[in-house]
C-alpha cells in the first residue's frame, strides 16, 4: 500500500464497560450476588484501535463520546494508548456504557447503552474525508448508526483505504456495504445471522473476502485464492470480553502492514488468545512482546 499517515483508522464506538463477574447468571425476577465492579475503557471501535496501537500500529479514531465523567475517562485512556483522538468529538450527554456480566468460564452477556455513539453521522464523516484518505485501512463495526457506517466505508473506498468490516452487534445492512468489505469478519452466530455457515455462503453475499472467526476453533478465511483454516493457540481463558476486538485490531494491522489475509488472521488470532487470559478488554491487549508464548 502507498505510505500513508496512519496504518488504521477507526470509525465507531466508545464505550465505559461496567463488568461484574458472576457465578451465574440471574433468571428473570432473580437477585444474585457478583463481584466489586470494575470499570473499563471499551467499545468495539475503541477497542480495535487500542488492539492495533498497542502492536505498534499507527492509529487514529473518529468517533463521538460525552460530555460526563466517562468520556474523560475514556479519551484519557485512548490516549494513553497513543491512538490519535483528535476527531474523537464532543456530544453533550451521556458517553457510551456496556454493561457485561462475566460468567465462571470467562464468558460474557452484554447490554450496551449507545449514548454518544448514537450520534455520529454522515456529516462527520464527510467532514473527516482527509483523515480517511490518511489511512491504510479503515476498519468499522455496528455501534454506530449505519448511515454513518456506510458514508465510511464509500469514503474509505473513494480514497483507496481497505475496508474491514465486523457486523457485530449482528443487524441487517445494505448489500452496498458488504461488497466494500476487504474482509467481512464475523463470528459464527454474525454469520448465521446473514444466512450463512460457511465462506461460500457469505461471500455469495458480496464481500470481497471474509473472516469467520471461531473462538477456541480458530477462524476461516476465504477469498478469491480459496478458503484456509487458521487454528488458535490453546489458551486458559480467564475473560472472552473483547477478544474479537482484539482480533479484528491486529488483523486490520497487519493488513496494513502488507500482509495477506491468511497471514493476518494467523497473526490475530495469537493476539486474540493472548487477550482472552487477562480480565478485562482493552487492559487485555497484548503488545508484541506479550505474544512470545503464545
Amino acid at each position: 500500500m502507498p505510505d500513508k499517515t496512519y496504518d488504521v483508522l477507526v470509525v465507531g464506538s466508545v464505550n465505559a464497560d461496567l463488568v461484574v463477574r458472576v457465578d451465574r447468571r440471574p433468571a428473570a425476577g432473580e437477585t444474585v450476588l457478583g463481584s466489586d465492579l470494575a470499570t473499563y475503557p471499551g467499545g468495539k471501535g475503541a477497542n480495535q484501535a487500542v488492539a492495533a496501537a498497542r502492536l505498534g500500529g499507527r492509529v487514529a479514531f473518529l468517533g463521538r463520546a460525552g460530555t460526563d465523567g466517562q468520556g474523560v475517562f475514556l479519551r484519557d485512556a485512548l490516549r494513553g494508548d497513543d491512538v490519535d483522538i483528535a476527531h474523537l468529538l464532543t456530544t453533550p450527554g451521556p458517553s457510551g456504557v456496556a454493561l457485561i456480566t462475566v460468567g465462571p468460564e470467562g464468558d460474557n452477556s452484554i447490554i450496551v447503552s449507545p449514548g454518544a455513539n448514537g450520534r455520529v453521522t454522515e456529516d462527520d464523516i464527510t467532514a473527516a474525508r482527509p483523515l480517511i484518505a490518511a489511512a491504510s485501512v479503515v476498519s468499522l463495526q455496528l455501534e454506530i448508526p449505519l448511515d454513518a457506517v456506510l458514508a465510511a466505508a464509500r469514503a474509505a473506498d473513494d480514497a483507496g483505504a481497505r475496508v474491514v468490516f465486523n457486523l457485530s452487534p449482528p443487524a441487517e445492512v445494505p448489500d452496498e456495504l458488504l461488497a466494500l468489505c476487504d474482509p467481512l469478519v464475523v463470528n459464527e452466530h454474525e454469520a448465521a445471522f446473514l444466512g450463512a455457515d460457511d465462506p461460500a455462503g457469505l461471500l455469495a453475499r458480496g464481500p470481497r473476502s471474509v473472516v469467520i472467526t471461531k473462538g477456541a476453533d480458530g477462524a476461516v478465511v476465504a477469498d478469491g485464492t480459496g478458503v484456509t483454516e487458521v487454528p488458535t493457540p490453546s489458551v486458559e481463558a480467564v475473560d472472552t470480553t473483547g477478544a474479537g476486538d482484539a482480533f479484528t485490531g491486529a488483523l486490520a494491522w497487519r493488513l496494513a502492514q502488507g500482509d495477506d489475509l491468511a497471514e493476518a488472521a494467523r497473526f490475530a488470532a495469537r493476539v486474540g488468545a493472548a487477550a482472552v487470559r487477562v480480565a478485562g478488554a482493552q487492559s487485555s491487549f497484548p503488545r508484541l512482546a506479550d505474544l512470545e508464548d503464545v
